[in-house]
C-alpha cells in the first residue's frame, strides 16, 4: 500500500499516472481506492497535476471529459524571490535597473528571470508576463485610448 506522506510522492502512483495519461484511459481510477489516493496525490507535487484534476472531476460528476481550456495552474508555487521579480518583467527597466531598484546583483535578476520562464512555460519577458497576467500573479494589463 503506498502512504502519501507531505513532502513525498509515490513513485508507483505517478508510474501509474506516467503510463495511463498517453492513452487517456481513465477507467482504472474509478476503482476504489484510487479515488482516495488521487485526492490525496492532487496536494502534492505531480507531473499529471492537469490529468488528475479531469479525473477527479470526472468522478464527482462533471460531465466533461475533456480538460478545460483555461490556464493550467503552476506545479508550484513562486518563490517569493521570483514574485518580487515577476512584478518588474511589465515594466520598461533592464535587468540591471532591476537588480538595482532590488538592491540584488544582474546574476540574481538573471538567474530568478531564467527560472519564471521555465516555470511559467514561456519563451520570453512578454509570454511571462503575459502567462502570469492569465494565472492571476499579476493584474490585467491597462490598455490606454
Amino acid at each position: 500500500m503506498c502512504v502519501i506522506r507531505s513532502g513525498s510522492g509515490c513513485r508507483w502512483w505517478e508510474r501509474a499516472l506516467d503510463l495511463t495519461e498517453p492513452s487517456g484511459v481513465l477507467l482504472v481510477f474509478a476503482m476504489d481506492p484510487a479515488p482516495g489516493l488521487l485526492d490525496r496525490h492532487a496536494g502534492h507535487r505531480t507531473a499529471h497535476a492537469a490529468m488528475i484534476a479531469g479525473i477527479l472531476g470526472l468522478l464527482a460528476g462533471h460531465s466533461s471529459a475533456a480538460p478545460s481550456a483555461g490556464p493550467q495552474p503552476l506545479l508550484e508555487p513562486l518563490r517569493d524571490s521570483e514574485i518580487r521579480i515577476l512584478r518588474y518583467l511589465p515594466t520598461n527597466l533592464t535587468l540591471p535597473e532591476i537588480a538595482r531598484e532590488l538592491h540584488v546583483s544582474h546574476n540574481t535578476v538573471k538567474t530568478h528571470v531564467r527560472s519564471l520562464h521555465t516555470r511559467l512555460g514561456a519563451h520570453s519577458r512578454v509570454e511571462a508576463v503575459d502567462r502570469a497576467r492569465v494565472l492571476g500573479l499579476l493584474a490585467p494589463a491597462a490598455y490606454r485610448r
